[in-house]
């Protein structure tokens, strides 16, 4: 078919474009051969013509048909061209977020400018081990390639990273070690791998700085060798750098900075270890403001200080070296403040006491004088004299900043050679693996000498690049035997010789650096003048002489003469040199002292040791030295690129080119012009270009028969698919030309696929419309139907509905008449009664009211005649007494008018002197006589006064009197004026009653009045309150009913609460148990690395023949049970490993053995830990059971008590049994006690009878005692265990006689047991206490709870709360009865207990008889006693079902029995678990016997036997799951013939008997259920190792319904993926295996719930795995691919039903494959989609619902892709979830395990051993 043909109507088609690079547009007119031009119509819906070139008739690029854009791999699209890859790789970036993509052998990285969760320690997981193609694009899968092919092809590899600055070069490189890091390990202890992780921090420090185009670019190139030795594990690294931009450190452009470590110093200068630097802000330093921009934005420099300082101890270099590497770079930031100033025009001075300049020379240790001379003056050498020339201070400037250059540069050596060191290892180097990390193809608008030296790199890693693609392609070709043309490509091989040829560009600068007067501008002459005629990719600008053009294999880059030859020189004063060798700074001398040697400036460092490592060795001469010190920086810098070309042609290329999305660091921003130049630069297009001129699409017969299927008719499909294809191809294609067919695979021309797909479109499309036609019809035909038989039956209910309204009409209309003839009735008699009724009320009240009226007025006038009598008197009384008051006033005014006259008259007469001179007259005689008178009135004043006592007396006595009477009198007044005060308020109260009596009266009658309306009213409110009532009692039935219902959901709440928190707790016992199993496995981890070290060291030290090694394999609870009791051959076997170990690495042994210690320890915890949840989900489940806490609190009291009693019991006996002994004695002694004698006799009696009960009480004593310390001894068993030898060892020491040794171990025994017995007392107190406290708060509660009874009984009524008392009294009866009668059957139980023990120590004590004395003192009892202690109980048993065999057969046993026994012959032969029972019944003889020795040998020498063989066979799927059998059937027998209540239920009376009688094994089954767990990990490993190349091909790749998911083109990359086997696995072959499983479990006798573990495990493993690589690939994501998974689950379901294993959870552990298989097929548009996949994906994590819907893929152009806003909303939906944003299943995780008891109902004694198992030295007891 002519590629004309394609462009019809609706071909879609590219079209240039100024802003997108390439724009859509369709054809809306077919093209003809001859048309200048297409009529195009643009997505937009704009219609344009595009006119064709007249000279080339060049048709515009095809699209892609949709189901191929999004592809994983660009060579799988129909298409090869440029719009197709860039539209491919946006369709990814931006609507899937994928940045990786396949073109070929190329992995394309976009940066996205944002941290995705794709690199985690599970992706690196999934990607492990897994075929490039197999999984989608990722930097993973390119390092797992090269490590695979590394290990396969034993060649070493190169993973090339290239790209634009910014373009995320180093982070992918980063990311690549890592992967190696975690997948290989290192081969020791020293953590190589994360050393080469460490490097990178400490490089980025000092070699990366923030760009215009990136804030992290790394400005030197690297290539890393990982070492890996013989076993592919990372030994150790080797770094090489290439061109470090040194002119960075003194000149930073715009929006630039230095060197990320000079901020980091600046910003951490507070710190006091930094003090002695005098640093400060970046600002303050020329070399570090020059870019203005010292902050970049999230980044914290003090921090990121910290982290290479940590890095720098990681690789050894200490705290000392680190303040000497900054000691020197704070020289350098204060050396570029050093200011120098000009003297004159050709000298120059620094001012003296310069700050900066002295801060320098203080940090170097040199003299200020000597630098600053040397850095203005420069040393001239001649033959004969030497000169000293001052120097400008241009000059001076630009040597004290290539100084810094030089001083930076060596720094950044000597960091490179250090870290080197630190990465260098004694081992030998079998392969590598080296990561090229460099810069990619640069172009600016100034280019210099680093750009120039930049691309012509890039100019020879596009070569290798090209001949590489050019060489698979041919072997490819040639492979599949398809005719080989050879393809024109580009080769840039004359853009290489133009530089690097002679008389090329590098040798002409050379040459120009070599001339004296050599300048910029002469060496540019030169260049024109060589090139510009006889080279067409040299050119020469139009509007520059100092400028170059060199055409790129990527685009023409202009360069800028200016500074080359500086540049390429290189110079430093040698003077300014000699300064800084003599500094007394230790580290700068280390720095200088290699001076004189070949290094590179740009950064090489010379190599250690191995074959791949860069070293340049000087010769000895010193003048040749001087020469090679002078090489330029061009001419090493080719040296260094041709070494790495020859290491990189020297391995297997892997190509990463890293993509810069866009220049302004915005998060999946794509844009397509800077895109499009990166593209072409990197040679992804060149590589496309290269597979588009041969035969790009390439198919496998299967795939091309099973894609284009529906093209071929039922005649054309034969046997063999490559006939049937080259038959359709035939047909189809016309043209040969267009497809070649190769051995395994057909080749198509470009656009091929798209005619075929075109094809395929149309056949489908046809039966698509035809399908829809029959559908339609048959849909319009229900339709029509279905409305017929509608459209009946609603007439007929509406007919119906009809009639019956109709009668329902004539009924209410007849009922309505009889209603009102009753009620008009109703209403006239209701008014008639009420009008008569009012009637009475009126005149009634009207008669009354006249009758009050004329009372009314009579009493008014009775009242008024009374108050004018009283008023008229008050007013008569009130004139008379104005009227006497007014009189007595006037005559005191007369009479004082009168007094005041004849007072006046005597003042005047007395101021006169004649009245004196007549008063004077007579005085004398006036005075005789007055005297005579005085005498006179004295006699009559003493009569009178005699008089007046006596008057006085009377007249006191009278007063008396009289005053008397006067109290009476005015008492009386008093009780008078009372009583008319009493009677005037009387008739007041009278009064006012009678008022009220009449307004009583009235109000009475005016509530007669309205009694009657009142009534009436009242009778209305209680109809209504009835109605109410009604109403109410419907509220309460409902309130009742709604109560109930909340009850009852309350009740419910509570269950579910209970439910939950039973679950919750049985999580965290779960969880528990998965720590626990996991530190289990961590355990046997590092005890196998132990062996493999002990191996190794014996293979490489021990060559005697024959020898053994010794298993050292050992839980943590054997190690406390060491007894050195292993035989003889292990015994050597450890002598000599112990021997050979001293050989190894000492520290590593230590870390070993502190690693086992700290498991075992945290073993221990984490059993206990386990106990104390077991504990804790026991008392949850019996919370209830109070009443039995209780009464076992009570029983423990009384066993305490009885306990003491009969401990002071046994010691009264044993005082008087003492006593007896010595007085028996005595009397034998003196012959008084003969045999015979009544004494004797009686004697003897006493002696048996005392004898009898100290047997009976101490072996309750013994009972009682172990059964409460039970618990102490099983913690302290090993301390029990150990202690006799101790005390064995200081019995051997006595010298006295047995006595002595029994009293010594007898003293012994009893500290121990008096330790034991105040521990044991501790705890019991502390046990009573906490029941007490328990008692009280139950009691407390029933307290409470009876409080709440009586409030709710005071709140009934009489009858209920009677009721409700008697059901509680009932109730609590009924509970104490309860409780009593199971204390009784407890105390019978015991007593019945008892009684037994009595009557088995009784008889023990009657057939040991009279030597029980000498028993007691016997050898084998004194080494007993101190061996067994109390806490194990001896139990007398019948002996029956026990094997018996001699201490030396134990080796014999254990190898036929264990290492030599077939698995196979045992499952279908013999009984299932039979080695387990036969080791149970030694183990009961040796139990019998009471040997300890032969116990601990035989338990010891089982289980380092099973760890042996599952070592030796562990991948052995049968024999693991043989011994796992047998173990759990060895763990069960111990249990089950233990005698412990808990394990007896099930057991018949004849397996009782068979009980262990001596030793409580309780400790060892704990021993054995850890191994049980590891070998039932070991299972599941196995399985998995199984199941794992089955689960994907069986479960995703196969197509278990044929024809329903259709193959798709397929890249280059699943060609080259090696595929060996995994195309055969089918479903079929999965539930194959399980059910091999599954029966091999079952013949093996393996637990029911064992196995349901198991199964749900392995479901698990075969979920986790599918779903893992459904989100990984995106060739999977389809609607087909959906339901081919979600057949297969329900085939796998199938295979649980028939098995009968649906309930052990392993349908659940499928439900996340289930809902992803579910969501492929939904429906995915609207937002109701949205919720239903929202409620519907519950057991998805969003990051994975997220994944899959961009992984979404279309099969047919049928299926639409989901779209952006879609996934939008599901994001937005699900962002309220909490959980885990882990994106893949976790395929390493073992569900915990646990073993059920499962007794046997097998008798022991019936168990007949087979002959075949050569156990004939065993004896049956």
């Amino acid at each position: 078919m002519a590629a004309s043909e394609l462009y019809t109507k609706c071909a879609r088609v590219w079209i240039p474009d100024a802003e997108e690079v390439w724009a859509s547009a369709e054809l809306t007119k077919d093209y003809k051969n001859g048309d200048a031009s297409l009529q195009l119509a643009l997505e937009d819906g704009k219609t344009i013509e595009h006119k064709l070139d007249p000279k080339t008739k060049n048709l515009p690029y095809l699209r892609n048909p949709d189901i191929l854009v999004g592809e994983n791999d660009l060579t799988a699209l129909s298409y090869l061209h440029e719009p197709a890859v860039l539209h491919n790789l946006k369709v990814r970036f931006m609507d899937s977020k994928l940045i990786y993509t396949y073109c070929g052998i190329v992995l394309v990285a976009i940066n996205p400018y944002e941290t995705l969760p794709i690199y985690g320690s599970d992706i690196i997981n999934a990607y492990s081990g897994q075929n490039m193609g197999d999984m989608d694009p990722h930097i993973f899968a390119v390092a797992e390639e090269a490590y695979k092919q590394m290990a396969r092809d034993e060649r070493n590899q190169s993973i090339i990273v290239s790209g634009e600055s910014g373009a995320g070069k180093t982070v992918s490189a980063k990311y690549a070690m890592r992967y190696f890091a975690t997948v290989s390990g290192s081969a020791s202890e020293a953590n190589v791998e994360d050393k080469v992780l460490a490097s990178n921090p400490i490089m980025e420090a000092i070699g990366n700085a923030k760009t215009t185009r990136n804030d992290n670019s790394s400005r030197f190139g690297k290539y890393i060798e990982i070492g890996f030795d013989n076993r592919f594990h990372i030994i150790g690294a080797n770094m090489r750098t290439y061109l470090l931009e040194k002119s960075r450190v003194v000149f930073q452009a715009d929006e630039e900075r230095n060197y990320h470590i000079f901020y980091q110093l600046c910003a951490s200068a507070h710190l006091p270890e930094f003090k002695n630097l005098k640093l400060s802000s970046a600002n303050d330093f020329l070399y570090t403001r020059q870019g203005r921009s010292p902050v970049i934005d999230g980044v914290d420099d003090t921090k990121e200080l910290c982290t290479t300082r940590k890095a720098f101890l990681l690789l050894g270099i200490n705290e000392s070296y680190q303040m000497g590497l900054f000691q020197v770079l704070a020289a350098i930031l204060h050396l570029g403040n050093v200011e120098i100033k000009d003297r004159d025009s050709d000298s120059s001075v620094i001012p003296p006491n310069n700050r900066h300049l002295t801060a320098f020379c203080e940090l170097v240790g040199v003299t200020y004088q000597d630098m600053s001379q040397w850095l203005c003056h420069r040393k001239l050498k001649t033959a004969s004299e030497t000169y000293i020339k001052t120097l400008p201070r241009l000059q001076a400037t630009n040597a004290r900043d290539a100084l810094s250059k030089h001083i930076y540069a060596k720094l950044f050596n000597w960091i490179v050679e250090h870290v080197n060191k630190a990465l260098i290892t004694n081992m030998k180097q079998h392969s590598f693996i080296g990561v090229l990390d460099i810069y990619g193809f640069e172009t600016f608008e100034i280019n210099s000498f680093e750009q120039f030296c930049i691309n012509y790199a890039n100019e020879k890693l596009q070569q290798q690049f090209n001949m590489h693609v050019f060489k698979l392609e041919q072997e490819e070709y040639m492979k599949e035997q398809i005719p080989w043309t050879l393809i024109d490509f580009y080769d840039n091989q004359p853009c290489i010789n133009l530089i690097e040829a002679k008389m090329g560009i590098l040798d002409l600068l050379d040459e120009e650096c070599k001339m004296p007067k050599g300048s910029d501008d002469s060496w540019a002459q030169k260049l024109y003048n060589t090139h510009l005629k006889t080279c067409s990719l040299f050119e020469k600008p139009r509007m520059s002489n100092r400028a170059f053009i060199i055409q790129h294999f990527a685009d023409k880059v202009e360069y800028q003469c200016e500074g080359f030859l500086e540049k390429n020189k290189d110079t430093v004063n040698e003077d300014q040199i000699n300064v800084l060798k003599a500094s007394k700074f230790d580290l700068l001398v280390e720095l200088f002292q290699d001076e004189g040697k070949a290094t590179s400036p740009t950064g090489q460092v010379p190599g250690t040791g191995g074959r791949t490592r860069l070293s340049i060795k000087p010769d000895k001469g010193r003048d040749k030295s001087s020469k090679e010190h002078k090489k330029t920086v061009g001419c090493q810098f080719r040296n260094s690129l041709q070494m790495l070309m020859e290491t990189l042609n020297a391995t297997t290329p892997h190509y990463v080119r890293c993509i810069k999305p866009n220049d302004f660091k915005m998060a999946f921003s794509f844009d397509p012009k800077r895109a499009v130049q990166q593209l072409r630069a990197c040679g992804v297009l060149e590589t496309i270009r290269i597979s588009a001129a041969g035969f790009p699409s390439r198919w496998t017969y299967q795939e091309f028969f099973s894609r284009y299927r529906v093209l071929m008719k039922q005649k054309d499909v034969l046997p063999d698919k490559r006939l049937t294809c080259r038959n359709v191809l035939e047909k189809l294609v016309q043209d040969q030309d267009k497809y070649q067919f190769g051995k395994t695979k057909i080749f198509f021309r470009a656009g091929q696929v798209a005619y075929l797909e075109k094809l395929r479109a149309d056949k489908l499309r046809a039966a698509c419309i035809r399908i829809q036609k029959t559908i339609r019809c048959w849909l319009a035909r229900k339709k029509y139907l279905r409305k017929r038989s509608a459209a009946i039956t609603i007439q007929r209910f509406t007919r119906g509905y009809q009639a019956r309204c109709l009668a329902k009409f004539m009924r209410r209309t007849q009922a309505a008449t009889f209603i009102q003839k009753y009620q008009r009735m109703y209403v006239e008699k209701k008014r008639y009664r009420q009008k008569q009724a009012a009637a009475l009320a009126m005149q009634t009240i009207l008669r009354a009211y006249m009758a009050r009226q004329k009372y009314q007025g009579l009493l008014r006038e009775a009242k008024a005649v009374i108050i004018q009598k009283r008023i008229r008197g008050w007013l008569a009384r009130c004139w008379y007494k104005r009227c006497l008051v007014s009189i007595v006033y006037l005559q005191c005014c007369i009479r004082r008018m009168r007094a005041r006259r004849e007072l006046k008259k005597l003042k005047i007469e007395a101021r006169s002197v004649e009245h004196f001179k007549k008063l004077n007259k007579g005085m004398e005689n006036k005075i005789m006589q007055l005297q005579r008178r005085i005498d006179e009135q004295t006699k009559d004043n003493r009569s009178v006064n005699e008089k007046l006592v006596s008057l006085e007396n009377s007249y006191t006595t009278e007063s008396e009197r009289m005053r008397t009477e006067l109290t009476r009198l005015r008492g009386a007044e008093e009780d008078a004026k009372n009583k008319a005060n009493q009677v005037t308020s009387l008739q007041e109260q009278l009064e006012k009653l009678r008022k009220e009596l009449s307004v009583t009266q009235q109000e009475k009658k005016t509530i007669e009045d309205w009694a009657h309306t009142y009534r009436d009213e009242m009778e209305k409110m209680v109809s209504e309150l009835k109605d109410q009532n009604g109403t109410l009692k419907k509220d309460k039935d409902d309130l009742n009913r709604l109560i109930q219902e909340q009850s009852q959901q309350m009740t419910e709440k509570m269950t579910r609460a209970i439910v939950e928190e039973t679950q919750q707790l049985e999580t965290d016992l779960n969880e528990e148990r998965s720590r626990y199993q996991n530190l289990l496995t961590e355990h046997l981890r590092l005890e196998e690395k132990y062996d493999d070290l002990k191996e190794m060291a014996l293979s490489s030290n021990v060559s005697k023949p024959g020898h053994r090694r010794t298993d050292s394999t050992h839980s943590s609870n054997e190690s406390e049970y060491t007894y050195n009791s292993e035989y003889a051959e292990l015994e050597e076997g450890s002598r000599a490993a112990e021997d050979v170990t001293r050989g190894i690495d000492t520290s590593l042994t230590l870390k070993l053995q502190k690693r086992l210690t700290e498991l075992e320890q945290e073993k221990q915890s984490l059993r206990n830990e386990l106990e104390n949840k077991e504990d804790q989900f026991q008392r949850a489940r019996a919370r209830d059971d109070a009443q039995f806490k209780k009464a076992r609190g009570a029983e423990l009291e009384y066993e305490s008590l009885k306990r003491q009693e009969l401990e002071s019991e046994n010691k009264k006996l044993k005082h008087d049994l003492a006593d007896m002994r010595q007085s028996l004695l005595g009397d034998a002694a003196t012959g008084a006690g003969a045999p015979g004698s009544p004494a004797y006799k009686v004697l003897l009696d006493q002696l048996n009878a005392s004898c009898e009960e100290l047997e009976v009480r101490k072996e309750e004593v013994l009972i009682l005692r172990s059964q409460l310390v039970s618990q102490k001894e099983a913690m302290h068993h090993k301390e029990t265990m150990t202690e006799p030898s101790v005390y064995a060892d200081d019995v051997s020491k006595l010298k006295d006689a047995d006595e002595l040794k029994q009293a010594y171990v007898g003293l012994k025994d009893t500290n121990r047991l008096l330790e034991h017995q105040l521990q044991t007392q501790r705890r019991t107190y502390d046990n009573e206490v906490e029941s007490l406290r328990g008692e009280l708060q139950n009691v407390k509660e029933e307290n409470n709870r009876q409080q709440q009874l009586l409030a709710q009984n005071l709140q009934l009524p009489p009858e209920a709360r009677i009721e409700a008392s008697l059901q509680h009294e009932i109730t609590r009866l009924t509970n104490e009865n309860l409780d009593l009668m199971e204390q009784l059957e407890k105390q019978d139980r015991t007593i019945r207990k008892l009684k037994k023990q009595l009557k088995v120590y009784s008889k023990r004590i009657g057939e040991m008889g009279a030597g029980q004395t000498e028993g007691q003192t016997s050898p084998g009892q004194v080494v007993d006693e101190p061996i067994h202690p109390v806490n194990i109980p001896r139990r007398e048993k019948d002996f029956q079902g026990m094997l018996e065999y001699k201490k030396e057969d134990e080796l014999k046993l254990v190898k036929n029995l264990i290492l030599e026994l077939k698995p196979r012959g045992v499952a279908v032969n013999l009984i299932p678990g039979l080695p387990a029972y036969i080791l149970f019944m030694c183990l009961r003889h040796a139990d019998y016997v009471n040997d300890d020795q032969k116990v601990r040998t035989l338990l010891t020498s089982t289980i380092n036997s099973i760890k042996k063989i599952l070592k030796k066979r562990g991948d052995d799927f049968e024999t693991v799951s043989f011994w796992l059998s047998n173990t759990c059937r060895f763990l069960h027998c111990l249990k089950q013939y233990s005698g412990d209540e808990a394990f007896m239920r099930h057991n018949t009376s004849r397996q009782n008997e068979h009980c262990l009688s001596n030793f409580d094994l309780a400790e060892y089954r704990q021993v054995i259920s850890d191994l049980a767990i590891q070998i039932y990990q070991q299972l599941i490993k196995c399985m998995e190792n199984i199941l794992q190349p089955m689960i994907v091909s069986g479960m995703l790749e196969h197509e278990t319904i044929q024809g329903v998911s259709g193959v798709k083109p397929t890249g280059l990359r699943k060609r080259t993926s090696s595929i060996a086997d995994e195309g055969t696995y089918t479903l079929e072959s999965i539930l194959r295996q399980l059910s091999a499983f599954h029966s091999t479990m079952c013949q093996h006798g393996t637990d029911p719930e064992l196995i349901k573990q198991v199964v749900k495990q392995q479901f698990y493993i075969i979920g986790a795995v599918t779903l893992n690589n459904l989100l990984l690939r995106k060739d999977m994501c389809s609607w087909s691919k959906g339901m081919q998974i979600r057949y297969n689950v329900s085939q796998l379901e199938e295979w649980l039903r028939d098995k009968g294993l649906m309930t052990c959870g392993a349908k659940e552990t499928l439900e996340p494959l289930i809902q992803a298989a579910q969501l492929l097929q939904v429906k995915k548009k609207t937002d109701e989609d949205a919720e239903a996949i929202c409620s519907m994906c519950l057991a998805l994590t969003t990051a994975q619902i997220v994944k899959v819907l961009n992984l979404y893929t279309p099969v047919n152009e049928f299926e639409e892709r989901v779209s952006v806003a879609f996934i939008r909303t599901i994001q937005t939906r699900l962002r309220d979830r909490c959980e885990s944003p882990q994106l893949l299943m976790d395929t390493k995780m073992i569900y915990p395990v646990t073993f059920p008891f499962s007794p046997s109902s097998l008798a022991l004694e019936t168990i007949q051993i087979p002959t075949s198992l050569n156990l004939g030295f065993l004896c049956r007891v």
